[in-house]
């Protein structure tokens, strides 16, 4: 509920501070007394669209500060908590207006959007008059309200949720397809490259074998020139060798040298048998067959020109084999897991729309019971001859959604004979206030925003209709502090508070103030609503009936 108000140079109204009780709070006062100022001013820090002209004549800045108390389940407190914002205690919402059209909004004391500051200020309040063209005038809330008159929680719970399940089901088979669509795209490669690659059976760490085998034997190649040259100098000198060991040994024995001349040349022979052996051992090592090397090139260059191919290293072939296979074996699998999820799509629309049309059925019901609670209320308030019906229409497949597949409109018709309307085009403001009061009263178990505002609802009534809307308002008060701009001395009596508003004129300054009422100057203010500026005895024993009769 609104507890708070204060304002700054706003109009007529220099400073005003302005604390609000529960229920039924009445505003009253003479035409021009400044109560539409008032309203500017609240709607201002609701996050209305910023008008200089709000400024005070001489002002620099209008200033309007508004404080509400609402429970910890509110929507005002989750819209808080979405946008970071302190979330807890009392809610304060202060607007600042330059005289140059600028303007700064504040939640709690940080700085806002004037976006947020309207998304809050229509959780918080609900101000319905001839102008206002949400709440109850927009048809975007309707269904909502329907919804909630009838108590529907169920029924939208299991329409979202397969609403959702079915949302994924079909996420998860255009996916799936998208999928196969571009396996089947790349069947023909898929299938070539798998071929290719099954042909090449490349084995692990091939690659670097080939690789090293190929360059020992470009090494033998570049060495068979220098080999042969060698094992044949080694042939000559081993023979030479041989033949001088053989006459030193004959005369050998002639003289001690030439006997361990011979014992240094049979050791040369054994040293030079031993590198004879090892040069043939390295010829064989370093085999320089063309033929061979031929062979390792060419797998080996097969081997890396596929791995280029493929944009891989050749040591990762096999792994790339693998994938391919089982990229071309789910094809296969893929096509029978996109009926599987097919049927579950199916399965899970069909869900859907007999969640949605058990929704419907709960609609149309409920729309029947709101037409009939509606209509009992128009005849005490003197709209008898119009008649109200809750316009349900089927939507298009296309904009089926979460919360059914139908729009919900209110519309009336005033006059017998008259085309059925939405109810923000009907013409008379009096009218229209009363239809939303009628609605507000069916709807009254669905929940409001914590404070009402109703703006001279009771215009060009009186008497007895006049005494239905003050009932009317009344029980609304029972569900929500409800605020009332009026000029009907039946209404002003229901109030459970009641604030005058006043005009004065001060050193050539006009200004706007407001007092509460104490409750003899209540009786006072009605009389002078019952018999204008010369108020009777008669007025005020009339006066003090109303609110004896309360």
């Amino acid at each position: 509920m609104l507890t708070a108000l204060a304002i700054q140079n706003v109009v007529l109204i220099e400073a005003l501070a302005i604390e609000f009780a529960p229920g039924l709070v009445v505003l009253t006062g003479e035409t021009g007394a400044g109560k539409s100022i008032l309203l500017d001013a609240l709607g201002l820090v609701l996050g209305s669209r910023a008008d200089a002209g709000l400024v005070r004549a001489g002002s620099d800045t209008a200033r309007v500060v508004a404080e509400f108390d609402v429970g910890a389940g509110h929507p005002a407190r989750a819209l808080l908590a979405e946008n970071e914002l302190e979330a807890d205690g009392a809610i304060i919402l202060r607007r600042q207006l330059k005289a140059d059209g600028g303007s700064r909004a504040f939640v709690n004391d940080q700085p806002v959007s004037a976006t947020l500051l309207r998304e809050l200020g229509a959780a918080l309040v609900e101000i319905h008059g001839q102008h206002d063209e949400r709440g109850l005038l927009s048809p975007k809330g309707h269904r909502a309200l329907l919804d909630q008159f009838a108590g529907l929680g169920d029924h939208l719970l299991a329409a979202r949720d397969n609403w959702e399940a079915a949302r994924a089901a079909r996420a998860a088979a255009a996916g799936a397809r998208a999928k196969l669509a571009a396996d089947q795209r790349d069947r023909e490669w898929l299938e070539h490259a798998v071929a290719e690659l099954d042909a090449l059976d490349m084995q692990p760490g091939e690659e670097e074998e080939l690789a090293l085998a190929r360059a020992a034997m470009q090494k033998g190649a570049r060495l068979t020139d220098d080999l042969a040259t060698i094992s044949e100098l080694f042939g000559q000198g081993s023979t030479t060798l041989a033949q001088g060991a053989r006459r030193l040994d004959r005369i050998s024995g002639e003289h001690s040298l030439l006997t361990a001349a011979l014992e240094a040349l049979d050791r040369a022979l054994v040293e030079a048998g031993e590198a004879e052996t090892k040069l043939a051992e390295a010829v064989h090592a370093l085999d320089a067959d063309p033929a061979r090397l031929e062979q390792v090139e060419s797998r080996l260059f097969e081997l890396r020109g596929l791995a280029r191919k493929h944009k891989v290293t050749a040591e990762a072939l096999p792994v790339l084999a693998a994938e391919l296979k089982a990229r071309a074996a789910a094809l296969v699998a893929g096509e029978e897991g996109l009926a599987a999820l097919d049927a579950a799509v199916v399965k899970a629309e069909a869900a859907y729309a007999s969640a949605a049309a058990a929704l419907s059925k709960a609609r149309v019901a409920a729309a029947s019971r709101l037409d009939a609670a509606v209509a009992a209320e128009l005849k005490p308030l003197k709209l008898d001859a119009a008649r109200f019906r809750t316009r349900i229409t089927p939507l298009p497949q296309s904009e089926w959604g979460p919360e059914g597949q139908e729009r919900v409109e209110y519309e009336i018709a005033t006059n017998p004979g008259a085309d059925f309307a939405p109810l923000i085009k009907i013409a008379s403001g009096g009218e229209l206030s009363r239809f939303i009061l009628a609605l507000k009263v069916a709807l009254a178990s669905t929940g409001s925003a914590g404070t009402m505002i109703f703006d001279e609802i009771d215009r060009g009534v009186g008497g007895a209709v006049a005494s239905a809307i003050g009932d009317r308002l009344a029980r609304l008060a029972g569900e929500a502090q409800v605020l009332v701009v009026t000029h009907s001395p039946q209404v002003a009596a229901r109030g459970h508070s009641q604030w005058r508003i006043e005009k004065s004129v001060e050193d050539g300054s006009t200004r706007t103030s407001l007092a509460q009422l104490a409750p003899t100057e209540r009786q006072e203010e009605i009389a002078r609503m019952l018999s204008g500026a010369d108020v009777t005895p008669e007025a005020r024993a009339q006066a003090a009936r109303l609110l004896e009769g309360v």
